[in-house]
């Protein structure tokens, strides 16, 4: 099995993982040359807290959900990219006001380009079978998605710019992904940083920093089913964002850690999996914004 994983995570106030441009990649299904597959990501968040983090008349409710088309090609044995399709459902309630407001639409379109550094196999000195490697990566995100500068003077300038369906802008990332194994059992770590420019309404989110690490299991069911269970960290951070060149936006940047389970199963050419990331600490947008749960599922077929 292949494993490369990417930012538990960048939406638009990128709000650590939260919002428009949020692009979490984690275990890949198993594949030999190329895979196409869909994926299914919810998360939810609440804004416009007070100073305290407490609920005031204005606070929302906020969900962000994508149905998202991706799929990847090894070109030999070193190479390979990757592309991710996003289509976005969000929603925001004001109980306060009784408002509510929906937006769905294309996202912005992302594209990878991964290099196979090494990968090494081997046994232990107790005959145990050992392999490790390392990718590196560079993406670039088009501007695909609908951008609606409205959504921030309605509320403040100061507010998270968060309820977007893109960005606006061509923002690029690099990735470092290492996976090591010793028998069945393996850890795989991913370092990612995503560069965010400032998009034509001179507005410009906060460039990432993810960190991520899974322990997994590989179990093998009569060579007919393969499961890999899996468990571990993310790490976010990133500062805040910036308007007109010069203007920090209050209300952005931040750091979130998160805790992750979930299971990837191989059946033949079938991929399924699902994760759910649990916040374990935060502080978003000066405490003016808090996360919660995020869940991931995926079905795939690799050809």
């Amino acid at each position: 099995m292949l494993f490369i994983g990417l930012p538990l995570s960048s939406r638009a106030c990128d709000i650590c993982g939260c919002g428009v441009g949020s692009y979490y990649i984690g275990i890949l299904p198993q594949f030999n040359k190329r895979f196409v597959g869909v994926r299914y990501q919810y998360k939810s968040l609440q804004t416009h807290l007070g100073p305290t983090g407490n609920r005031i008349p204005i606070s929302a409710e906020e969900t962000y959900q994508s149905l998202e088309l991706w799929g990847a090609w090894n070109l030999g044995s070193r190479w390979r990219i990757m592309a991710i399709v996003p289509y976005n459902f969000n929603a925001r309630n004001i109980p306060g006001s009784g408002e509510v407001g929906r937006m769905n639409g294309l996202g912005d379109i992302v594209v990878y380009g991964y290099y196979k550094i090494f990968e090494q196999m081997g046994s232990t000195k107790s005959n145990q079978m050992f392999n490790h490697s390392l990718w590196v990566g560079a993406g670039v995100k088009a501007p695909s998605g609908k951008y609606d500068p409205a959504q921030r003077s309605a509320t403040s300038q100061d507010a998270p710019n968060n309820f977007q369906l893109g960005t606006a802008s061509t923002d690029f990332m690099i990735n470092l992904a290492y996976d090591i194994r010793v028998m069945d059992l393996g850890l795989n770590t991913n370092v990612s940083y995503k560069m965010n420019t400032e998009n034509k309404y001179d507005y410009r989110y906060g460039n990432k920093l993810s960190v991520n690490s899974l322990l997994y299991y590989k179990v093998n069911i009569k060579d007919r089913v393969r499961l890999s269970p899996n468990a571990g960290v993310g790490y976010e951070t990133q500062p805040k964002d910036v308007s007109m060149q010069r203007y920090d936006v209050a209300q952005s940047g931040g750091y979130s850690l998160a805790g992750i389970a979930g299971i990837e199963v191989n059946i033949g050419k079938v991929n399924l999996g699902a994760n759910y990331q649990t916040l374990l600490s935060q502080k978003l947008a000066d405490g003016r914004a808090k996360a919660g749960g995020r869940w991931l599922t995926h079905i795939s077929y690799s050809f």
